[in-house]
Protein backbone atom coordinates (compact mmCIF):
# COMPACT_ATOMS: atom_id res chain seq x y z
CA UNK A 1 0.00 0.00 0.00
CA UNK A 2 1.74 3.09 -0.97
CA UNK A 3 1.68 6.10 1.62
CA UNK A 4 -0.49 8.92 0.82
CA UNK A 5 0.73 11.25 3.90
CA UNK A 6 1.56 13.95 2.38
CA UNK A 7 -0.82 13.91 -0.07
CA UNK A 8 -3.60 13.55 2.36
CA UNK A 9 -2.29 16.70 4.10
CA UNK A 10 -3.22 18.96 0.98
CA UNK A 11 -6.88 17.22 0.67
CA UNK A 12 -8.97 19.99 2.19
CA UNK A 13 -11.61 19.72 4.91
CA UNK A 14 -14.29 20.28 2.50
CA UNK A 15 -17.50 18.52 1.00
CA UNK A 16 -17.23 16.48 -2.08
CA UNK A 17 -16.76 13.60 -4.76
CA UNK A 18 -13.35 11.32 -4.50
CA UNK A 19 -11.99 9.11 -6.96
CA UNK A 20 -9.72 5.73 -6.05
CA UNK A 21 -8.14 4.64 -8.76
CA UNK A 22 -5.27 1.60 -9.50
CA UNK A 23 -2.15 1.24 -10.87
CA UNK A 24 -3.42 1.40 -14.35
CA UNK A 25 -5.35 4.60 -14.01
CA UNK A 26 -8.90 2.83 -13.60
CA UNK A 27 -11.53 4.22 -11.50
CA UNK A 28 -12.10 1.69 -8.81
CA UNK A 29 -14.37 3.38 -6.47
CA UNK A 30 -16.32 6.39 -6.28
CA UNK A 31 -17.38 8.02 -3.06
CA UNK A 32 -18.67 11.63 -1.24
CA UNK A 33 -18.17 13.09 1.93
CA UNK A 34 -19.16 15.75 4.20
CA UNK A 35 -15.33 16.38 5.03
CA UNK A 36 -13.16 15.06 2.12
CA UNK A 37 -9.78 15.54 4.43
CA UNK A 38 -11.19 13.12 7.12
CA UNK A 39 -12.80 10.56 4.97
CA UNK A 40 -9.84 9.49 2.99
CA UNK A 41 -7.79 9.72 5.58
CA UNK A 42 -10.11 6.98 7.09
CA UNK A 43 -8.84 4.44 4.30
CA UNK A 44 -5.30 4.96 5.35
CA UNK A 45 -5.16 5.49 8.69
CA UNK A 46 -7.28 2.72 10.63
CA UNK A 47 -7.45 -0.77 10.29
CA UNK A 48 -9.63 -2.33 7.35
CA UNK A 49 -11.30 -5.06 6.60
CA UNK A 50 -12.84 -7.48 3.83
CA UNK A 51 -14.43 -5.90 0.64
CA UNK A 52 -12.53 -2.26 2.19
CA UNK A 53 -9.05 -4.30 2.59
CA UNK A 54 -9.42 -5.35 -1.04
CA UNK A 55 -10.39 -1.95 -1.97
CA UNK A 56 -6.99 -0.36 -0.12
CA UNK A 57 -4.57 -2.75 -1.36
CA UNK A 58 -5.79 -1.87 -5.12
CA UNK A 59 -5.34 2.02 -4.66
CA UNK A 60 -2.52 3.02 -6.49
CA UNK A 61 -3.40 7.13 -6.40
CA UNK A 62 -6.62 9.17 -5.45
CA UNK A 63 -8.21 12.35 -7.18
CA UNK A 64 -11.16 14.53 -5.75
CA UNK A 65 -13.46 16.99 -6.07
CA UNK A 66 -14.67 19.93 -3.98
CA UNK A 67 -18.26 20.92 -4.22
CA UNK A 68 -20.52 23.60 -2.55
CA UNK A 69 -22.88 21.46 -0.53
CA UNK A 70 -23.37 17.87 0.25
CA UNK A 71 -26.19 17.51 -2.22
CA UNK A 72 -23.60 18.54 -4.77
CA UNK A 73 -21.47 15.82 -3.86
CA UNK A 74 -24.46 13.52 -3.67
CA UNK A 75 -25.44 13.94 -7.50
CA UNK A 76 -21.37 14.30 -8.70
CA UNK A 77 -21.16 11.19 -6.80
CA UNK A 78 -24.18 9.39 -8.61
CA UNK A 79 -22.97 11.23 -11.92
CA UNK A 80 -19.12 9.23 -11.50
CA UNK A 81 -20.34 6.03 -10.99
CA UNK A 82 -22.69 6.00 -14.03
CA UNK A 83 -20.26 7.10 -15.76
CA UNK A 84 -17.04 4.92 -14.79
CA UNK A 85 -19.01 1.98 -13.51
CA UNK A 86 -16.74 1.55 -10.80
CA UNK A 87 -15.55 -1.77 -9.53
CA UNK A 88 -15.57 -1.51 -5.77
CA UNK A 89 -19.36 0.50 -5.92
CA UNK A 90 -22.87 -0.83 -5.45
CA UNK A 91 -24.11 -1.84 -8.91
CA UNK A 92 -27.52 -3.23 -9.04
CA UNK A 93 -27.46 -5.86 -11.88
CA UNK A 94 -31.08 -6.41 -12.52
CA UNK A 95 -31.93 -4.47 -15.47
CA UNK A 96 -35.55 -4.95 -15.40
CA UNK A 97 -37.60 -2.49 -13.01
CA UNK A 98 -40.97 -3.34 -11.46
CA UNK A 99 -43.95 -3.86 -13.81
CA UNK A 100 -47.08 -1.31 -13.16
CA UNK A 101 -50.55 -1.84 -14.13
CA UNK A 102 -51.38 1.22 -16.59
CA UNK A 103 -54.84 2.25 -17.16
CA UNK A 104 -54.82 4.27 -20.59
CA UNK A 105 -56.59 7.73 -20.58
CA UNK A 106 -58.01 7.58 -24.06
CA UNK A 107 -61.00 7.28 -25.43
CA UNK A 108 -61.32 3.81 -25.87
CA UNK A 109 -59.09 3.01 -22.64
CA UNK A 110 -56.40 -0.29 -22.58
CA UNK A 111 -55.33 -1.65 -19.88
CA UNK A 112 -51.75 -3.26 -19.96
CA UNK A 113 -48.85 -3.82 -17.81
CA UNK A 114 -45.78 -1.39 -18.60
CA UNK A 115 -42.35 -0.70 -17.32
CA UNK A 116 -40.66 2.09 -18.68
CA UNK A 117 -43.49 4.63 -16.51
CA UNK A 118 -41.04 8.21 -16.33
CA UNK A 119 -43.03 9.29 -19.37
CA UNK A 120 -46.35 8.27 -18.07
CA UNK A 121 -46.76 9.50 -15.17
CA UNK A 122 -49.17 12.72 -15.94
CA UNK A 123 -50.63 10.83 -19.14
CA UNK A 124 -52.56 7.66 -17.51
CA UNK A 125 -53.26 5.93 -14.45
CA UNK A 126 -50.47 3.58 -13.19
CA UNK A 127 -50.78 1.29 -10.41
CA UNK A 128 -47.91 0.01 -8.85
CA UNK A 129 -45.08 -0.91 -8.64
CA UNK A 130 -45.73 -5.02 -8.55
CA UNK A 131 -42.72 -6.84 -6.91
CA UNK A 132 -44.89 -10.18 -8.15
CA UNK A 133 -45.20 -9.91 -12.02
CA UNK A 134 -47.64 -12.96 -11.81
CA UNK A 135 -49.62 -11.54 -9.70
CA UNK A 136 -49.50 -8.40 -12.01
CA UNK A 137 -50.52 -10.37 -15.24
CA UNK A 138 -53.50 -12.24 -13.71
CA UNK A 139 -54.56 -9.05 -12.55
CA UNK A 140 -54.72 -7.74 -15.73
CA UNK A 141 -56.14 -10.96 -17.33
CA UNK A 142 -58.85 -11.16 -14.81
CA UNK A 143 -59.74 -7.33 -15.05
CA UNK A 144 -59.76 -7.62 -19.04
CA UNK A 145 -61.76 -10.68 -18.94
CA UNK A 146 -64.83 -8.78 -16.28
CA UNK A 147 -64.88 -5.52 -18.09
CA UNK A 148 -64.85 -5.08 -22.38
CA UNK A 149 -62.61 -3.38 -22.35
CA UNK A 150 -60.11 -2.04 -25.49
CA UNK A 151 -58.04 -5.41 -26.08
CA UNK A 152 -56.08 -3.88 -30.36
CA UNK A 153 -53.40 -1.76 -30.04
CA UNK A 154 -55.35 0.18 -32.97
CA UNK A 155 -58.61 0.41 -33.96
CA UNK A 156 -59.62 -1.69 -36.86
CA UNK A 157 -62.33 -1.70 -39.90
CA UNK A 158 -64.13 -4.55 -38.24
CA UNK A 159 -65.10 -6.37 -35.08
CA UNK A 160 -62.33 -9.11 -33.60
CA UNK A 161 -62.62 -12.31 -31.93
CA UNK A 162 -62.93 -10.25 -28.43
CA UNK A 163 -66.10 -8.51 -29.45
CA UNK A 164 -67.64 -11.86 -30.13
CA UNK A 165 -66.84 -13.17 -27.13
CA UNK A 166 -67.99 -10.21 -24.62
CA UNK A 167 -64.77 -9.19 -23.66
CA UNK A 168 -64.59 -6.30 -25.79
CA UNK A 169 -67.83 -3.64 -26.88
CA UNK A 170 -66.64 -3.24 -30.37
CA UNK A 171 -65.30 -0.06 -30.31
CA UNK A 172 -64.05 -0.68 -34.15
CA UNK A 173 -67.42 -1.21 -35.28
CA UNK A 174 -70.18 0.13 -32.57
CA UNK A 175 -70.30 3.76 -31.27
CA UNK A 176 -70.36 3.56 -27.60
CA UNK A 177 -71.38 5.61 -25.02
CA UNK A 178 -68.84 7.31 -22.98
CA UNK A 179 -70.85 6.88 -19.79
CA UNK A 180 -70.77 2.87 -19.86
CA UNK A 181 -66.63 3.63 -20.48
CA UNK A 182 -66.11 5.85 -17.34
CA UNK A 183 -68.15 3.76 -15.58
CA UNK A 184 -65.68 0.79 -16.17
CA UNK A 185 -63.00 3.38 -15.40
CA UNK A 186 -63.96 4.15 -11.99
CA UNK A 187 -64.66 0.83 -10.92
CA UNK A 188 -61.23 -0.10 -12.54
CA UNK A 189 -59.38 2.36 -10.10
CA UNK A 190 -61.67 1.38 -7.40
CA UNK A 191 -60.72 -2.28 -7.38
CA UNK A 192 -56.41 -1.19 -8.42
CA UNK A 193 -56.92 0.65 -5.13
CA UNK A 194 -58.36 -2.52 -3.03
CA UNK A 195 -61.92 -1.94 -3.04
CA UNK A 196 -63.17 -5.49 -4.55
CA UNK A 197 -67.08 -5.09 -4.27
CA UNK A 198 -67.88 -3.97 -7.35
CA UNK A 199 -65.91 -6.42 -9.57
CA UNK A 200 -66.27 -9.72 -6.99
CA UNK A 201 -70.18 -8.40 -7.81
CA UNK A 202 -69.30 -9.11 -11.46
CA UNK A 203 -67.43 -12.11 -11.25
CA UNK A 204 -70.38 -13.79 -8.11
CA UNK A 205 -72.83 -12.95 -10.82
CA UNK A 206 -71.27 -14.39 -13.87
CA UNK A 207 -70.24 -17.61 -11.55
CA UNK A 208 -74.03 -18.07 -10.75
CA UNK A 209 -74.80 -17.88 -14.72
CA UNK A 210 -72.19 -20.20 -15.45
CA UNK A 211 -73.15 -22.65 -13.02
CA UNK A 212 -77.14 -22.70 -13.96
CA UNK A 213 -75.83 -22.87 -17.34
CA UNK A 214 -74.34 -25.87 -16.33
CA UNK A 215 -71.21 -24.99 -17.59
CA UNK A 216 -69.03 -26.09 -14.10
CA UNK A 217 -65.55 -25.68 -15.91
CA UNK A 218 -66.32 -22.23 -16.19
CA UNK A 219 -67.87 -21.77 -12.61
CA UNK A 220 -64.84 -23.06 -11.32
CA UNK A 221 -62.75 -20.74 -12.89
CA UNK A 222 -64.74 -17.69 -11.88
CA UNK A 223 -64.68 -19.01 -8.60
CA UNK A 224 -60.45 -19.36 -8.32
CA UNK A 225 -60.46 -16.12 -9.53
CA UNK A 226 -62.75 -14.80 -6.18
CA UNK A 227 -60.49 -17.17 -4.25
CA UNK A 228 -57.28 -14.91 -5.67
CA UNK A 229 -58.68 -11.68 -4.93
CA UNK A 230 -59.55 -12.57 -1.48
CA UNK A 231 -56.13 -14.36 -0.70
CA UNK A 232 -54.25 -10.89 -2.22
CA UNK A 233 -56.32 -8.56 -0.16
CA UNK A 234 -56.16 -10.43 2.98
CA UNK A 235 -52.12 -10.41 2.33
CA UNK A 236 -51.60 -6.93 1.80
CA UNK A 237 -54.14 -5.57 4.53
CA UNK A 238 -52.69 -3.26 7.32
CA UNK A 239 -53.88 -1.03 10.02
CA UNK A 240 -53.41 2.29 8.24
CA UNK A 241 -54.84 5.44 6.84
CA UNK A 242 -56.20 4.75 3.58
CA UNK A 243 -54.88 7.78 2.12
CA UNK A 244 -51.87 6.68 3.23
CA UNK A 245 -49.01 6.61 -0.12
CA UNK A 246 -45.68 5.88 0.20
CA UNK A 247 -42.73 3.83 0.57
CA UNK A 248 -40.72 2.68 3.10
CA UNK A 249 -37.64 1.36 3.60
CA UNK A 250 -35.19 -0.06 6.47
CA UNK A 251 -32.15 -2.43 6.56
CA UNK A 252 -29.64 -5.05 8.58
CA UNK A 253 -26.10 -4.91 8.19
CA UNK A 254 -23.80 -7.76 8.71
CA UNK A 255 -20.18 -8.39 7.81
CA UNK A 256 -19.81 -6.16 5.03
CA UNK A 257 -23.46 -7.53 3.42
CA UNK A 258 -26.85 -5.37 3.27
CA UNK A 259 -29.86 -6.46 3.34
CA UNK A 260 -32.21 -3.57 2.17
CA UNK A 261 -35.85 -4.09 2.61
CA UNK A 262 -38.82 -1.81 0.92
CA UNK A 263 -42.38 -1.64 1.18
CA UNK A 264 -44.48 -0.24 -0.75
CA UNK A 265 -47.85 1.35 0.56
CA UNK A 266 -50.78 2.28 -1.89
CA UNK A 267 -54.17 3.74 -0.47
CA UNK A 268 -53.12 2.40 3.15
CA UNK A 269 -52.46 -1.27 1.75
CA UNK A 270 -49.21 -2.86 1.53
CA UNK A 271 -49.10 -3.13 -2.13
CA UNK A 272 -45.70 -5.10 -2.22
CA UNK A 273 -42.40 -5.43 -0.85
CA UNK A 274 -38.61 -6.07 -2.20
CA UNK A 275 -35.43 -6.96 -0.50
CA UNK A 276 -32.31 -7.69 -2.07
CA UNK A 277 -28.85 -8.43 -0.13
CA UNK A 278 -25.63 -7.11 -1.69
CA UNK A 279 -22.56 -6.67 0.10
CA UNK A 280 -20.48 -2.94 0.28
CA UNK A 281 -17.44 -1.17 1.54
CA UNK A 282 -17.71 2.31 3.41
CA UNK A 283 -19.82 3.65 5.60
CA UNK A 284 -23.42 1.86 5.46
CA UNK A 285 -25.53 4.70 5.42
CA UNK A 286 -23.45 6.21 2.11
CA UNK A 287 -24.37 2.46 0.65
CA UNK A 288 -28.19 2.53 1.64
CA UNK A 289 -28.83 6.04 0.06
CA UNK A 290 -26.16 5.17 -2.66
CA UNK A 291 -28.69 1.79 -3.52
CA UNK A 292 -31.89 3.80 -2.97
CA UNK A 293 -31.02 6.29 -5.88
CA UNK A 294 -29.94 3.24 -8.38
CA UNK A 295 -33.33 1.44 -7.00
CA UNK A 296 -35.64 4.26 -8.26
CA UNK A 297 -33.44 5.07 -11.63
CA UNK A 298 -35.94 3.25 -13.76
CA UNK A 299 -39.19 3.39 -11.99
CA UNK A 300 -41.19 6.15 -10.20
CA UNK A 301 -39.88 7.89 -7.28
CA UNK A 302 -42.09 7.52 -4.58
CA UNK A 303 -44.63 9.97 -3.24
CA UNK A 304 -43.08 10.29 -0.11
CA UNK A 305 -40.49 7.87 1.11
CA UNK A 306 -40.13 7.04 5.03
CA UNK A 307 -36.63 5.85 6.34
CA UNK A 308 -34.80 5.02 9.66
CA UNK A 309 -33.43 8.01 11.49
CA UNK A 310 -30.11 7.65 10.76
CA UNK A 311 -30.12 7.65 7.14
CA UNK A 312 -29.46 11.26 5.03
CA UNK A 313 -32.91 13.08 5.22
CA UNK A 314 -32.09 15.73 3.56
CA UNK A 315 -29.98 14.55 0.81
CA UNK A 316 -32.30 12.39 -0.24
CA UNK A 317 -35.11 14.67 0.25
CA UNK A 318 -33.14 17.37 -2.18
CA UNK A 319 -32.07 14.75 -4.66
CA UNK A 320 -35.71 13.60 -5.30
CA UNK A 321 -37.50 16.87 -4.61
CA UNK A 322 -39.76 14.78 -2.90
CA UNK A 323 -41.04 14.82 1.15
CA UNK A 324 -38.59 12.28 2.95
CA UNK A 325 -39.93 11.53 6.81
CA UNK A 326 -38.67 9.75 9.37
CA UNK A 327 -40.95 8.58 12.11
CA UNK A 328 -40.55 8.40 15.41
CA UNK A 329 -43.50 6.56 17.03
CA UNK A 330 -47.05 4.94 16.61
CA UNK A 331 -47.84 2.78 13.79
CA UNK A 332 -45.62 3.80 10.81
CA UNK A 333 -42.74 3.83 13.60
CA UNK A 334 -43.89 0.06 14.38
CA UNK A 335 -44.08 -0.60 10.44
CA UNK A 336 -40.52 0.73 9.71
CA UNK A 337 -39.44 -1.97 12.63
CA UNK A 338 -41.78 -4.05 10.81
CA UNK A 339 -39.13 -3.35 7.67
CA UNK A 340 -36.15 -4.16 9.55
CA UNK A 341 -36.81 -7.21 10.93
CA UNK A 342 -38.15 -8.73 7.22
CA UNK A 343 -34.51 -7.36 6.06
CA UNK A 344 -32.63 -9.00 9.48
CA UNK A 345 -34.85 -12.45 8.01
CA UNK A 346 -33.52 -12.46 5.15
CA UNK A 347 -30.56 -11.67 5.87
CA UNK A 348 -29.74 -14.57 8.36
CA UNK A 349 -32.02 -17.04 5.94
CA UNK A 350 -29.28 -15.81 2.60
CA UNK A 351 -26.04 -14.98 3.95
CA UNK A 352 -24.13 -17.97 3.78
CA UNK A 353 -25.36 -18.28 0.48
CA UNK A 354 -24.51 -15.25 -0.28
CA UNK A 355 -20.59 -15.38 0.99
CA UNK A 356 -20.52 -19.27 -0.62
CA UNK A 357 -21.61 -17.41 -3.67
CA UNK A 358 -18.81 -14.53 -3.67
CA UNK A 359 -16.07 -16.58 -2.58
CA UNK A 360 -16.58 -18.84 -5.53
CA UNK A 361 -16.31 -16.35 -8.06
CA UNK A 362 -13.17 -14.40 -6.61
CA UNK A 363 -11.99 -17.65 -6.56
CA UNK A 364 -12.70 -18.29 -10.26
CA UNK A 365 -11.62 -15.13 -11.41
CA UNK A 366 -8.31 -15.31 -9.51
CA UNK A 367 -7.77 -18.54 -11.59
CA UNK A 368 -8.32 -17.30 -15.00
CA UNK A 369 -6.58 -13.91 -14.23
CA UNK A 370 -3.46 -16.14 -12.75
CA UNK A 371 -4.08 -18.71 -16.11
CA UNK A 372 -3.88 -15.73 -19.02
CA UNK A 373 -1.38 -13.67 -17.03
CA UNK A 374 -3.75 -10.95 -16.79
CA UNK A 375 -3.14 -7.86 -13.93
CA UNK A 376 -6.89 -6.89 -13.86
CA UNK A 377 -9.33 -9.03 -15.16
CA UNK A 378 -13.30 -7.83 -14.11
CA UNK A 379 -14.91 -7.00 -17.27
CA UNK A 380 -15.89 -9.79 -19.34
CA UNK A 381 -17.41 -9.58 -23.04
CA UNK A 382 -18.64 -12.12 -25.13
CA UNK A 383 -20.36 -12.75 -28.44
CA UNK A 384 -22.50 -15.09 -30.64
CA UNK A 385 -24.89 -14.80 -33.61
CA UNK A 386 -27.47 -15.90 -35.29
CA UNK A 387 -29.04 -16.29 -38.46
CA UNK A 388 -32.77 -15.60 -40.29
CA UNK A 389 -33.48 -17.74 -42.84
CA UNK A 390 -30.07 -19.24 -43.50
CA UNK A 391 -29.61 -15.73 -44.77
CA UNK A 392 -30.26 -12.82 -42.48
CA UNK A 393 -27.53 -12.72 -39.87
CA UNK A 394 -28.03 -11.07 -36.04
CA UNK A 395 -25.12 -10.64 -33.80
CA UNK A 396 -25.69 -10.60 -29.61
CA UNK A 397 -23.19 -9.40 -27.14
CA UNK A 398 -23.42 -10.09 -23.32
CA UNK A 399 -21.24 -8.08 -20.45
CA UNK A 400 -20.07 -9.95 -17.33
CA UNK A 401 -18.57 -7.96 -14.65
CA UNK A 402 -17.13 -9.77 -11.47
CA UNK A 403 -18.67 -12.74 -13.11
CA UNK A 404 -22.17 -11.56 -12.73
CA UNK A 405 -24.07 -9.95 -15.82
CA UNK A 406 -24.75 -6.86 -16.38
CA UNK A 407 -27.52 -6.79 -18.79
CA UNK A 408 -27.69 -2.91 -18.83
CA UNK A 409 -24.62 -3.39 -21.41
CA UNK A 410 -26.44 -5.91 -23.49
CA UNK A 411 -25.94 -5.60 -26.75
CA UNK A 412 -28.05 -5.95 -30.06
CA UNK A 413 -26.57 -6.35 -34.24
CA UNK A 414 -28.17 -6.17 -37.59
CA UNK A 415 -25.76 -7.72 -39.39
CA UNK A 416 -25.50 -6.22 -43.10
CA UNK A 417 -26.72 -8.17 -46.22
CA UNK A 418 -23.25 -9.03 -47.65
CA UNK A 419 -23.03 -11.41 -44.92
CA UNK A 420 -23.32 -14.80 -45.18
CA UNK A 421 -21.37 -16.88 -42.79
CA UNK A 422 -21.23 -16.74 -39.25
CA UNK A 423 -17.04 -16.13 -39.36
CA UNK A 424 -18.42 -13.25 -41.34
CA UNK A 425 -21.28 -11.69 -38.85
CA UNK A 426 -18.81 -12.28 -36.16
CA UNK A 427 -15.82 -9.98 -37.52
CA UNK A 428 -18.50 -7.31 -38.40
CA UNK A 429 -20.20 -7.27 -34.68
CA UNK A 430 -16.85 -7.56 -33.65
CA UNK A 431 -15.60 -4.16 -35.41
CA UNK A 432 -18.33 -2.49 -34.68
CA UNK A 433 -18.21 -2.98 -31.01
CA UNK A 434 -14.92 -1.86 -30.83
CA UNK A 435 -14.19 0.63 -33.21
CA UNK A 436 -17.78 2.72 -31.37
CA UNK A 437 -15.06 1.71 -27.89
CA UNK A 438 -12.53 3.84 -29.47
CA UNK A 439 -14.67 6.39 -31.08
CA UNK A 440 -16.27 7.48 -27.62
CA UNK A 441 -13.08 6.77 -25.63
CA UNK A 442 -14.56 3.93 -23.46
CA UNK A 443 -12.74 1.76 -21.37
CA UNK A 444 -12.42 -1.79 -23.12
CA UNK A 445 -13.01 -5.11 -21.26
CA UNK A 446 -10.24 -6.65 -19.74
CA UNK A 447 -11.16 -10.24 -21.59
CA UNK A 448 -13.13 -10.96 -25.30
CA UNK A 449 -14.52 -14.64 -24.85
CA UNK A 450 -15.63 -16.11 -27.95
CA UNK A 451 -17.82 -19.38 -28.76
CA UNK A 452 -15.21 -21.61 -30.52
CA UNK A 453 -11.28 -22.17 -31.09
CA UNK A 454 -8.72 -21.41 -32.91
CA UNK A 455 -10.78 -19.87 -36.24
CA UNK A 456 -13.09 -17.60 -33.47
CA UNK A 457 -9.91 -16.32 -32.02
CA UNK A 458 -7.78 -15.38 -35.28
CA UNK A 459 -10.44 -13.63 -36.48
CA UNK A 460 -11.52 -11.53 -33.61
CA UNK A 461 -7.55 -10.83 -33.12
CA UNK A 462 -7.36 -10.20 -36.72
CA UNK A 463 -10.40 -7.15 -36.19
CA UNK A 464 -8.61 -6.21 -33.16
CA UNK A 465 -5.18 -5.44 -34.76
CA UNK A 466 -6.91 -3.40 -37.75
CA UNK A 467 -8.28 -0.83 -35.17
CA UNK A 468 -4.67 -0.75 -32.82
CA UNK A 469 -6.54 -2.63 -29.81
CA UNK A 470 -4.60 -5.11 -27.66
CA UNK A 471 -7.57 -6.83 -26.22
CA UNK A 472 -6.79 -10.61 -24.27
CA UNK A 473 -9.55 -13.02 -26.17
CA UNK A 474 -9.96 -16.75 -24.91
CA UNK A 475 -12.12 -19.38 -26.98
CA UNK A 476 -14.56 -22.10 -25.34
CA UNK A 477 -14.40 -24.93 -27.60
CA UNK A 478 -17.45 -27.59 -28.09
CA UNK A 479 -17.02 -30.80 -28.66
CA UNK A 480 -18.65 -33.19 -31.60
CA UNK A 481 -22.05 -33.31 -29.20
CA UNK A 482 -21.95 -29.04 -28.80
CA UNK A 483 -20.63 -28.79 -25.29
CA UNK A 484 -18.50 -26.89 -23.90
CA UNK A 485 -15.06 -29.24 -23.65
CA UNK A 486 -11.83 -26.96 -22.97
CA UNK A 487 -10.73 -23.49 -22.98
CA UNK A 488 -8.35 -21.93 -25.13
CA UNK A 489 -6.01 -18.73 -25.02
CA UNK A 490 -5.37 -16.62 -27.96
CA UNK A 491 -2.01 -18.48 -28.53
CA UNK A 492 -4.43 -21.65 -29.31
CA UNK A 493 -2.94 -23.03 -26.24
CA UNK A 494 -5.29 -25.56 -24.58
CA UNK A 495 -5.29 -24.24 -20.36
CA UNK A 496 -5.57 -26.68 -17.74
CA UNK A 497 -9.20 -25.92 -16.53
CA UNK A 498 -11.04 -28.83 -15.01
CA UNK A 499 -14.74 -29.70 -16.04
CA UNK A 500 -16.14 -30.00 -12.62
CA UNK A 501 -13.97 -26.44 -11.42
CA UNK A 502 -15.89 -23.56 -10.27
CA UNK A 503 -14.11 -21.48 -13.27
CA UNK A 504 -15.22 -23.71 -15.98
CA UNK A 505 -18.94 -23.40 -14.33
CA UNK A 506 -18.62 -19.74 -14.99
CA UNK A 507 -17.49 -19.79 -18.14
CA UNK A 508 -20.18 -22.00 -19.14
CA UNK A 509 -22.79 -19.97 -17.97
CA UNK A 510 -21.52 -16.64 -20.11
CA UNK A 511 -21.54 -18.95 -23.04
CA UNK A 512 -25.16 -20.34 -22.23
CA UNK A 513 -25.90 -16.87 -21.24
CA UNK A 514 -24.97 -14.91 -24.80
CA UNK A 515 -26.35 -17.99 -26.60
CA UNK A 516 -29.42 -17.55 -25.29
CA UNK A 517 -29.34 -13.45 -26.20
CA UNK A 518 -29.14 -14.28 -29.23
CA UNK A 519 -31.36 -16.72 -30.12
CA UNK A 520 -33.84 -14.82 -28.44
CA UNK A 521 -33.14 -11.87 -30.47
CA UNK A 522 -33.27 -13.75 -33.51
CA UNK A 523 -36.77 -15.77 -32.55
CA UNK A 524 -38.40 -12.23 -31.14
CA UNK A 525 -37.89 -11.04 -34.63
CA UNK A 526 -39.08 -14.40 -36.54
CA UNK A 527 -42.18 -14.30 -34.61
CA UNK A 528 -43.60 -11.09 -36.11
CA UNK A 529 -43.38 -12.93 -39.21
CA UNK A 530 -41.57 -12.62 -42.57
CA UNK A 531 -42.34 -9.39 -43.54
CA UNK A 532 -41.70 -7.58 -40.07
CA UNK A 533 -38.33 -10.01 -39.43
CA UNK A 534 -36.70 -8.68 -43.23
CA UNK A 535 -37.05 -4.54 -41.92
CA UNK A 536 -35.97 -5.75 -38.20
CA UNK A 537 -32.78 -6.52 -39.57
CA UNK A 538 -32.10 -3.56 -41.64
CA UNK A 539 -29.60 -1.63 -40.32
CA UNK A 540 -30.57 2.65 -40.50
CA UNK A 541 -34.60 0.72 -39.98
CA UNK A 542 -35.78 1.22 -36.86
CA UNK A 543 -39.51 1.69 -35.34
CA UNK A 544 -40.33 4.84 -37.41
CA UNK A 545 -39.05 3.99 -40.61
CA UNK A 546 -40.88 0.69 -40.39
CA UNK A 547 -44.00 2.13 -40.15
CA UNK A 548 -43.87 4.61 -42.82
CA UNK A 549 -42.48 1.39 -45.26
CA UNK A 550 -45.59 -0.59 -44.24
CA UNK A 551 -47.98 2.29 -44.73
CA UNK A 552 -46.97 3.28 -48.07
CA UNK A 553 -46.09 -0.27 -49.98
CA UNK A 554 -48.18 -2.82 -47.46
CA UNK A 555 -45.68 -5.70 -48.30
CA UNK A 556 -43.03 -7.27 -49.26
CA UNK A 557 -44.18 -8.10 -52.49
CA UNK A 558 -44.88 -4.46 -53.49
CA UNK A 559 -41.32 -3.25 -51.73
CA UNK A 560 -39.40 -6.03 -53.81
CA UNK A 561 -40.73 -4.60 -56.97
CA UNK A 562 -40.60 -0.77 -56.30
CA UNK A 563 -38.06 1.23 -57.65
CA UNK A 564 -34.74 2.41 -55.34
CA UNK A 565 -36.32 6.29 -55.89
CA UNK A 566 -39.33 4.88 -54.27
CA UNK A 567 -37.94 3.39 -51.35
CA UNK A 568 -34.96 6.56 -51.11
CA UNK A 569 -38.70 8.76 -50.74
CA UNK A 570 -39.49 6.86 -47.08
CA UNK A 571 -35.93 6.00 -46.22
CA UNK A 572 -33.51 7.83 -47.56
CA UNK A 573 -31.19 6.39 -50.23
CA UNK A 574 -28.31 4.44 -48.16
CA UNK A 575 -30.67 2.97 -46.66
CA UNK A 576 -33.16 2.22 -49.43
CA UNK A 577 -29.91 0.76 -50.83
CA UNK A 578 -29.73 -1.76 -48.14
CA UNK A 579 -33.10 -2.62 -48.21
CA UNK A 580 -32.99 -3.79 -51.59
CA UNK A 581 -29.90 -5.84 -50.75
CA UNK A 582 -32.05 -7.64 -48.47
CA UNK A 583 -35.51 -8.16 -50.47
CA UNK A 584 -33.10 -9.61 -53.28
CA UNK A 585 -33.16 -13.07 -51.22
CA UNK A 586 -36.79 -12.59 -50.48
Amino acid sequence: MKDFKEKLSLVPQKPGSYQMKNKDGIIIYVGKAKNLQRRLRSYFTRTVTGKTRMLVEDIDDFEYIVTSSELESLILEITLIKKYDPKYNILLRDDKSYPYIELTNEKYPTLKIVRNVKRKRNKNHLYGPYPNVSAARKTVNMINRVYPLRKCEKLKKECCLYYHIHECLGYCCKEINPFVIEQMKKEIISFLKGDPKSITEKIQQEMESASLAMNYEKAQELKEMLEDIEITLKHQKIDLNRSYEFDLINYYEENNYLSIEIFFIRDGLLFGRHNEIISFLGEVENAVTEYIIQFYEKGLPPHELYIPENLEKDLLEGYFQTKVIVPQKGKLKSLLDLAYENAKEQMDLKQETLKKDDDERLKAEEELRSLLGLKELRRIEAFDNSHLFGTFYVGGMVVFDDFLPNKDLYRKYKISTEVKDDLSAMKEVIYRRYFKTLMQEASPPDLIVMDGGQTQISACKEVLSSLGLTIPVIGLVKDKNHKTNHLMNENYEILPVGKNSKLFLFLTRIQEEVHRYAITYHRNIKAKGLLSSVLDVVPGIGEVRKKELLKRFGSLKKMKSSSLEELREVVGLEVAKKLQEYLKDI
